[in-house]
């Protein structure tokens, strides 16, 4: 991974930069809501019709906004048999909003995934004991919630070989350093956890030979529905992403691999590499 680094001039160095506070945090948060559906992708990989889940619970602006996003959609054609095949597809986006100073709600796409996810597919790479963290004391006392985006190394006897957390996503606000408290104590608990799980490998599929097999797992921390409506689909929650923290020592991460993972629902098993729905060409935004 590389990044533009500023250059740095003698009077940066006598000022060191002020950390944020949980208010300025606040002030410049995104809002966010994930909402599912299935997308209904033409032979030319055009979009003919996007079925949002629940759509009654959906502001019709936001309706509205997904549906003109996804008429610009075009996806890789799915070909069966050599001929191009219509096909349906789990679709998950993400959509953030952050307050304008007029007071309105500027809103965008964010993310999306459009993966079919079946537990019992003998191509993949599936759980069979995944004891859930315990939820860290001091995480709890400070009201901590978000998910960590985990990365494992599976052997080929089913055991984790390593683990990294690669992101972790707040829906809790505080201070910078308490932000940065509440990621490191959701993913040690989490990457703690992972250790001791075990999965089924690979029996069938291209995938079956390889020496060792990646698997990306979403693990959700909430302290109390009560916090919480308990349907908060379509309502919007607070949403502070984390950086991409740490790359597997194990394998080179290719960058197009990040897109959706955090759209992953909590407690599957995702196996990297293995391509399990429609591959979008264009940007979400249009």
């Amino acid at each position: 991974m590389s990044a533009l680094l500023p250059v740095a001039h003698a009077d940066d160095a006598a000022k060191p930069e002020t950390p944020r506070t949980a208010q300025q945090i606040r002030a410049t948060a995104e809002a966010s809501m994930v909402l599912t559906g299935t997308i209904d992708i033409a032979t030319d990989g055009s979009v003919e019709k996007v079925a949002l889940d629940r759509r009654e619970k959906i502001d019709p602006g936001i309706v509205r906004f997904i549906e003109r996003s996804a008429d610009s959609w075009r996806f890789e054609p799915i070909v069966q048999g050599g001929i191009n095949v219509p096909a349906r597809a789990p679709m998950r986006v993400r959509v953030t909003g952050r307050t304008t100073d007029g007071g309105g709600m500027q809103v965008m796409l964010s993310d999306a995934n459009f993966s079919n996810y079946d537990p019992d597919d003998t191509e993949s790479t599936v759980g069979l004991k995944m004891t859930p963290p315990r939820y860290p004391s001091d995480a709890f006392s400070m009201n901590a919630m978000g998910t960590v985006l985990l990365q494992l190394k599976i052997e080929r006897d089913g055991s984790v070989g390593d683990v990294v957390a690669e992101q972790v996503n707040l829906r809790t606000v505080g201070n910078e350093r308490m932000m940065q408290n509440m990621r490191q104590s959701l993913s040690k608990a989490a990457v703690a956890a992972a250790r001791r799980w075990t999965f089924r490998v690979p029996t069938t599929g291209d995938h079956v030979d390889e020496p060792f097999w990646t698997v990306r797992v979403p693990v959700s921390f909430d302290i109390s529905d009560t916090l919480r409506p308990k349907d908060d689909y379509a309502a919007w929650q607070a949403y502070i992403p984390g950086p991409r923290q740490e790359e597997a020592p194990w394998r080179t991460a290719k960058p197009e691999e990040a897109r959706g993972s955090d759209l992953m629902p909590a407690g599957g098993v995702y196996m990297v590499g293995l391509d399990k729905g429609p591959r979008l060409l264009t940007p979400l935004g249009g």
